[in-house]
């Protein structure tokens, strides 16, 4: 197992891991809102002093890749290219809804036969989602999705579906089934990382520091400032 400095910006919380042979030794996170620029940085330092006061050299650097806010991904990846660079070590990157799935998956109540549905908030009533089983086969591939009340029924007549995530508000008052079970105070987290950064450790799956972008699922849209009078 490797030492990996885990760092996830995808949303308003800003989150930062050390791991070790799947243990998480250290991490830091802050639920305040859109501070990553400003807290990030600090955060990946006191992490690096933690493994240097162990004499723990670091071996991997895995990053959410999104979905999700795009200036987060933007700050996040930045940083994650950065470290991985000048420390001369291998940058993974890991799907945010994937990460999502994983920490309800471990949850002791979880149901063996329930599909996964994680959800981020995008724009109006829509909402960045994918399906997965128990073993994170992917059903649905990631995709921004506009809710309507049978947008999940094919797969909550076969079987239960867990909605988690801060886009799943806007489902609960949207899908009614009674196979749909709403999970609260899901957010993408550095500390659920680890499991799916030590997997591509093994496999060796690695991003090029050159040309790897964050999985945005769709362009950027400016909007306009408003007026303030």
């Amino acid at each position: 197992m490797a030492v990996i400095l885990n760092i996830e910006t995808s949303t308003n919380v800003c989150s930062v891991a050390l791991s070790a042979e799947g243990m998480i030794l250290c991490h830091y996170e802050n639920f305040d809102g859109h501070n990553h620029a400003t807290l990030l940085s600090g955060y990946i330092k006191a992490c690096l002093d933690f493994a240097a006061e162990r004499e723990m050299s670091l071996e991997a650097v895995a990053v959410s890749m999104g979905p999700g806010s795009y200036t987060g991904l933007r700050i996040g990846l930045s940083e994650a290219k950065g470290l991985a660079y000048a420390l001369s070590v291998p940058l993974i990157g890991v799907d945010t809804l994937q990460l999502m799935s994983v920490a309800v998956m471990f949850r002791p109540d979880t149901d063996p036969d329930a599909l996964y549905a994680p959800m981020l908030d995008a724009r109006r009533m829509e909402v960045y989602t994918a399906i997965y089983d128990l073993g994170l086969n992917e059903l649905v591939k990631p995709t921004p999705l506009i809710l309507e009340p049978s947008s999940y029924d094919k797969w909550l007549d076969r079987s239960p579906v867990m909605f988690f995530g801060n886009g799943s508000d806007k489902a609960r008052d949207v899908i009614s089934h009674p196979n749909a079970r709403f999970i609260a105070d899901i957010v993408p987290m550095a500390t659920d990382m680890v499991a799916l950064a030590e997997r591509s450790f093994a496999r060796r799956e690695f991003l090029d520091l050159a040309y790897s972008t964050p999985n945005y699922l769709k362009e950027f849209q400016a909007t306009k400032p408003k007026k303030l009078f």
